[in-house]
């Protein structure tokens, strides 16, 4: 008789258990961008619908936001770090190759060894990683998964370039995946079209800049992030309606169901426009804390959404739609029960 390997079988639902965010101390006005970029206060609010953002400052790392983000969401979950098996790092501004953020996010935490590991999905990152998380849970790898949406733009943005100067800002949001009574996390619908792929990218790979290095020296220009706005925008306002439809149809329910919908923070125009094509219902909230937190990328929608609790226009038990989109360019969507949440942390 031939052996077999056994399965593991886990929950037969998921939800997001608790929320925690972290936002730098530092307040930049647009104003402050401005001048670099030959720019002003309406321009900027005008193209990107953002009237502040979060810089961070030398303390304010991605190892260090992470872990204050995380230990809110473990409270507000009312979950032990020693009970989190799993620690997912959704980030594109953690600027070694090797080690990833997480496995010490996850020591400092106290987790106990769990298995923790960074993905790269660009501005979907976070929505990538619930959706793993989930899956995790449902097939019994993990008991409860801690997902990090954390990025420190200011890093890699060139505060003279006019197309992402005054867009992007730092950040970090944490939610805790485990078991539940009842659905709590839909269906996840994600792709990716790698046809776009230079529309946000890297300018230069590093062996470009080490070779530049090597031949100019000091004159060197390190990489930085670079996007064709345009091309996002047209993408973005035409290609995630059918993504943001199969989501919640997946998930069994009618645009009139949502009580939210939670889009990446990429452009208050986008925003806009992807609402009025879905045809929201009047009495559900959307999402936009773009206007004061500027476009943080993987960490935009967990921000979003304690943005949307701790001012009352969303609460706890909610159906919310996510949904994400960035540089790959990829793309992701869920509809999910929001969960409780805590006050923005401090470092510790």
């Amino acid at each position: 008789m031939a052996t077999q390997i056994a399965q593991t079988t886990g929950a037969q639902f998921t939800a997001i258990l608790g929320l925690g965010v972290y936002r730098p101390a530092r307040v930049v006005t647009n104003d402050e961008v401005a001048g670099p970029i030959d720019s002003s206060d309406e321009w900027i609010r005008t193209r990107s619908g953002i009237r502040t953002r979060r810089f961070a400052d030398d303390s304010e790392t991605i190892h260090s936001m992470s872990v204050a983000a995380a230990r809110g969401a473990l409270e507000s979950a009312k979950v032990a770090a020693d009970q989190v098996d799993c620690v997912i790092v959704a980030t594109s501004t953690h600027l070694l190759l090797t080690p990833a953020a997480a496995p010490r996010i996850a020591t400092e935490l106290g987790t106990g060894g769990a298995a923790a590991f960074d993905i790269s999905a660009g501005c979907a990152g976070f929505c990538h990683g619930l959706a793993m998380a989930s899956d995790l849970v449902r097939a019994g790898t993990s008991s409860r998964v801690l997902v990090i949406g954390v990025e420190k733009l200011t890093d890699t943005v060139n505060p003279a370039d006019r197309s992402t100067a005054f867009l992007f800002a730092d950040g970090a949001g944490a939610v805790v995946v485990g078991p539940a009574d009842e659905p709590g996390i839909g269906p996840t619908v994600w792709g990716s079209d790698g046809t776009q792929h230079q529309a946000i990218r890297q300018d230069k790979n590093w062996i470009e800049f080490f070779t530049e290095i090597e031949e100019k020296g000091l004159d060197a220009v390190r990489p930085y992030l670079a996007m064709e706005g345009t091309a996002v925008f047209r993408w973005a306002a035409h290609s995630l309606e059918k993504v943001c439809r199969d989501a919640v149809d997946r998930a069994g329910l009618a645009m009139d169901d949502l009580n939210a919908m939670i889009p990446h923070q990429a452009n208050g125009r986008i925003i806009e426009i992807m609402a009025r094509v879905l045809k929201l219902p009047e009495n559900c909230a959307l999402a936009n804390d773009i206007e004061e937190a500027g476009n943080t990328s993987a960490a935009s929608i967990p921000l979003a959404m304690e943005t949307l609790l701790r001012t009352g226009e969303s609460k706890p038990g909610d159906t919310a739609l996510l949904i994400a989109f960035g540089a790959g360019l990829s793309y992701a969507a869920q509809v999910v029960k929001l969960p409780e949440f805590s006050s923005p942390q401090p470092l510790s």
